[in-house]
């Protein structure tokens, strides 16, 4: 038992002196240097200087990244192309029940009533009879064969992205909300797209504020 204490004792002791000891550590070798010594860059960094080293990095997601909890994935382009395809695209929404169209006319009349009328023709405060603060009248969404004949998806594409003098409502209204509010236009109106039908020029320049609050003519 005194041995076994004796040996206790001097293993300690034996332990403190070394733990308390100038003894110079150096640092090991890395096999793995890269994930030692990460060339990871914060989102909002500057990365002017990237280029310069030779790392391509513009910090924006890869092409059809779909955010965490994003509804409704769109990705067809802000261009001629895409607006041409969004002539076939159809609504991922069921039909709207009472309830939600009730909502889409509230969003339309919040987000578009101001240039395109609560009434869908075009006569919102912006342009009030031609005595509004906006000369160009908005365009008549109701009554116009050229819009009336415009799909949901192309409806959605301008609110989306904008044409001609109407900006984007991307920031106003989310995917889904953009697509109520198309369906809510379609239901106002009496004409439809013809089967088969593709977009022509003149479709395309009248459909400038197809949807949303744009100003465009």
């Amino acid at each position: 038992m005194k041995k076994l204490l004796i040996i206790s004792l001097f293993s300690l002791t034996a332990q403190f002196v070394i733990s308390c000891s100038d003894i110079k550590r150096e640092r090991g070798k890395n096999y793995m240097p890269d994930m030692v010594d990460s060339r990871a860059y914060e989102t909002y960094a500057d990365h002017s200087n990237l280029t310069t080293k030779g790392i391509k990095y513009n910090a924006l997601p890869v092409p059809g990244t779909v955010q965490r909890g994003e509804e409704l994935p769109y990705h067809l382009p802000n261009d001629s192309s895409g607006y041409a395809q969004s002539y076939n695209l159809t609504s991922p929404l069921p039909k709207l029940s009472a309830s939600d169209m009730v909502e889409a006319e509230r969003l339309y009349i919040i987000n578009c009533g101001i240039c395109h009328g609560t009434a869908l023709d075009g006569n919102g405060p912006l342009y009030k009879g031609g005595n509004g603060p906006y000369a160009a009248k908005p365009a008549t969404l109701v009554g116009d064969p050229n819009i009336e004949a415009l799909p949901e998806g192309t409806i959605f594409h301008v609110q989306t992205y904008g044409k001609n003098l109407m900006g984007s409502y991307a920031s106003q209204l989310n995917r889904k909300q953009r697509w109520m509010v198309a369906q809510y236009i379609k239901s106002k109106q009496g004409g439809a797209k013809p089967a088969g039908a593709a977009a022509t020029d003149s479709t395309a320049t009248a459909a400038a504020p197809a949807a949303g609050g744009g100003t465009g003519k």
